[in-house]
């Protein structure tokens, strides 16, 4: 049995110093984020976004869809990835916390790579249609079952899905107060379906790749 780390705050800024640095704008795009107070908890993690970037690279997405963009943080890592003529949809419910998005994607100069929806996720992903290569999704926990039942019909084999949020910050095992109820049943719904290969990384606050057999 290997060693296993304990990542603390000091070894996780060693990490995230050592891996794809953050580029100027997707700095300024964290920092107007963090601004926005107690919201922020939403914001993907910058390991996260260099991870996302480097995954659409490694599978050659060209088609990607995103459910749950908030300010745009990890849209920009995943178009980043994407080539000239990629596409990325994005879905979302805030037209006030995407408007922030908007302006970095145009600054990064990728805006012509996203096709960002608003309206309500669920109706949103139900009206997608074509191939895709990559999804992530970073919305309602307690709808993370019919997103990926929703997806994987959508993804190529040898495709990846990417759910955030898994691990609950830890409160996936023991007792808590708080019960991750809807993480819990997610991480066993697809943690032996036959239609897909599962790992749950501990990054960020847990991140699950899924690769369509």
């Amino acid at each position: 049995m290997g060693n296993q780390v304990l990542v603390t705050d000091e070894l996780h800024d060693y990490v995230v110093g050592h891996s794809m640095p953050l580029d100027e704008i997707a700095l300024d795009l964290r920092e107007e984020t963090q601004g926005l107070g107690r919201a922020a908890v939403m914001l993907t993690t910058a390991d996260q976004a260099a991870l996302l970037t480097t995954l659409t690279r490694l599978i050659s997405a060209r088609r990607a869809v995103e459910i749950g963009t908030f300010t745009g943080f990890s849209a920009l890592a995943i178009s980043r990835g994407l080539p000239d003529d990629g596409e990325l949809i994005c879905l979302d419910v805030s037209e006030e916390w995407t408007s922030i998005a908007r302006k970095y994607w145009e600054r990064a100069g990728v805006a012509d790579k996203i096709d960002l929806r608003i309206g309500d996720a669920h109706e949103s992903v139900a009206k997608l249609d074509g191939e895709f290569d990559l999804a992530f999704v970073d919305a309602d926990k307690s709808g993370y079952i019919e997103y990926f039942e929703r997806l994987l019909p959508l993804i190529r084999p040898n495709g990846l899905l990417l759910f955030d949020n898994t691990l609950a910050g830890g409160r996936v095992v023991g007792v808590h107060e708080e019960d991750p109820v809807d993480r819990k049943e997610f991480n066993a719904h697809i943690a032996n379906d036959d239609r897909v290969d599962v790992v749950i990384l501990g990054i960020g606050d847990g991140l699950t790749l899924v690769r369509k057999r």
